[in-house]
């Protein structure tokens, strides 16, 4: 990457500040259009996460690499992609950026700004959900690195739109926007007291997936030269 720090992080927090806007508006929308019908609240949910994940991942992945989580910049640091310094400055930028982008969808929808999350999500369903979740983002990240660069953004965003059906927890898979949206007591929240086990399961799944495929897509040793013949 030849952007500077700043403009990296930068990238960073305003990547993060989009993504939690389109996932709690997106969630505020679809709540007041879908007449209490959940799977199309859903449903609409689904389909913003997803189409903004690709466009986010397009525009800012040459400057910052566009991590938006701290789950993926830790495994980048594991692969030395980062250093200490500038993981942790990606981290507490991630989480900034998506806090502000949860202010921000409810001042779009005249909400109060700063909300405590009401919805529990909790128990070894949902757990199993988000370290799911997580383990296969980081396979799509890893895979996709390793053998089809260009395809991240759109990989990414349609494994959180299937994720977001498949797994219990609706996956968030992601720390940075689980602490954002407990700060939200809409269609996205979650209570703060459940945000520690989602955000556990979410890193024991980055690790995880971070060690196992690590092997599985490692390039493998030369193939040996063949004795030359006469």
């Amino acid at each position: 990457m030849n952007f500077d720090l700043t403009r990296r992080l930068a990238a960073e927090a305003l990547g993060t500040l989009i993504l939690v806007m389109a996932v709690v508006g997106s969630g505020i929308m679809a709540e007041n259009l879908a007449g209490g019908n959940q799977a199309i609240a859903l449903l609409c949910n689904t389909l913003a996460t997803g189409a903004v994940l690709f466009v986010i991942i397009t525009i800012f992945a040459p400057i910052s690499g566009a991590h938006f989580n701290p789950a993926v910049s830790l495994v980048m640091a594991l692969r030395g992609a980062l250093d200490l310094r500038t993981t942790a400055a990606y981290i507490v930028v991630q989480i900034v950026g998506g806090c502000l982008g949860a202010v921000l969808a409810h001042l779009m929808f005249g909400l109060d700004l700063i909300q405590i999350g009401s919805t529990a999500r909790t128990g070894v369903g949902q757990w199993a959900g988000e370290f799911i979740a997580t383990f296969g983002l980081i396979a799509t990240i890893l895979g996709c690195i390793r053998f089809k660069p260009d395809a991240v953004a759109m990989a990414v965003g349609l494994y959180i739109t299937s994720a977001y059906w498949f797994t219990a927890s609706t996956s968030f898979a992601n720390p940075a926007v689980t602490i954002a949206r407990s700060l939200s007591d809409t269609f996205a929240g979650i209570a703060p007291g459940d945000v520690p086990g989602f955000i556990l399961a979410q890193l024991l799944g980055a690790l995880a997936a971070a060690y196992l495929f690590g092997w599985l897509f490692a390039r493998g040793p030369a193939a040996a030269k063949k004795p030359k013949t006469r």
